[in-house]
């Protein structure tokens, strides 16, 4: 629709004013007139809304800056916390090493320390085998020369059976001394 102004132009009478019914000139005047009027009244509502616009693109790229330097700290932190992870790790496998070791060397130390027990322990037993087969081979062996004494008494028949003691008592006396 077009809006028809009073042209402030001449029409072809003098000093005064008419109505332009050219329409070229009259959408061009109106045109400028409705761009005055938009830039006033909405000039002050564009700015506005651009400024707005504006901190809200501000704001927002302040936020992402934001977040952008927490995500460092945060990266940083990981990175710091990932390398005492890695230290403590370490020295946990240093120290299950030399526990290890340790458990390795007392368990030896301690098969040694059971071997020469047991070496003792046989020795100990060998010998007290040997003692008491000693001592039964003496037993037999007094067993025997006492026998034999009584044989030879019996067969000589000249002994009396106080005599006959008294002998065995010596010769009991002499094996006793012999086993000592």
């Amino acid at each position: 629709m077009d809006i028809i102004l009073l042209n402030c132009f001449p029409l072809g009478h003098s000093g005064g004013f008419g109505l332009n019914t050219n329409i070229l000139d009259t959408n061009i005047i109106n045109l400028t007139v409705v761009l005055g009027v938009l830039i006033t009244v909405g000039g002050d509502a564009l700015r506005s809304i651009l400024a707005n616009r504006k901190e809200a693109i501000l704001s927002s790229l302040q936020e992402a800056e934001q977040k952008a330097k927490d995500a460092a700290l945060q990266l940083e932190e990981a990175k710091t916390a990932l390398s005492s992870a890695k230290s403590k790790a370490e020295e946990i496998r240093k120290q299950s090493v030399v526990a290890a070791e340790k458990e390795k060397n007392q368990i030896l130390m301690q098969t040694e320390e059971d071997t020469k027990r047991l070496e003792q322990t046989k020795q100990e037993i060998i010998q007290l085998q040997q003692q008491t087969a000693l001592q039964t081979l003496s037993k037999q062996v007094v067993s025997l020369a006492l026998n034999q004494v009584q044989e030879r008494l019996m067969k000589q028949k000249r002994t009396d059976s106080s005599f006959h003691r008294s002998i065995t008592n010596f010769h009991i006396v002499l094996l006793r001394n012999y086993k000592a």
